[in-house]
């Protein structure tokens, strides 16, 4: 199953009490859940730079990531990008298999 990367980052007032950040983070995870089922977490990080989160999950396809950066936004996060990623060493097989 394809894996993807959503970074997201959230308003300044909605990092100012851990509560009511855990109860959102809660709903937020609950609604991916109930319209994305299929979908698996692989990690969940707080982290420094320009965004505040970095979910790592598994999705059947592109429009199932899609669902889950749209729910991201439309649960208060100011920007949520999604990439795609691959491991390293399916990466290197790729890179193997392309003639300069």
């Amino acid at each position: 199953m394809p894996r993807f990367v959503l970074m997201t980052r959230l308003a300044p007032e909605a990092l100012h009490d851990a509560e009511v950040r855990r109860a959102m983070g809660r709903a937020w995870l609950k609604k991916v859940k109930a319209a994305c089922p299929e979908v698996t977490w692989q990690a969940h990080y707080a982290i420094l730079g320009p965004y505040d989160f970095m979910d790592i999950y598994d999705a059947p396809d592109v429009v199932t990531a899609h669902k889950v950066s749209v729910i991201s936004r439309a649960e208060g996060a100011v920007s949520a990008e999604s990439w795609q990623a691959m491991d390293y060493d399916e990466f290197l097989k790729l890179l193997g298999e392309v003639q300069p």
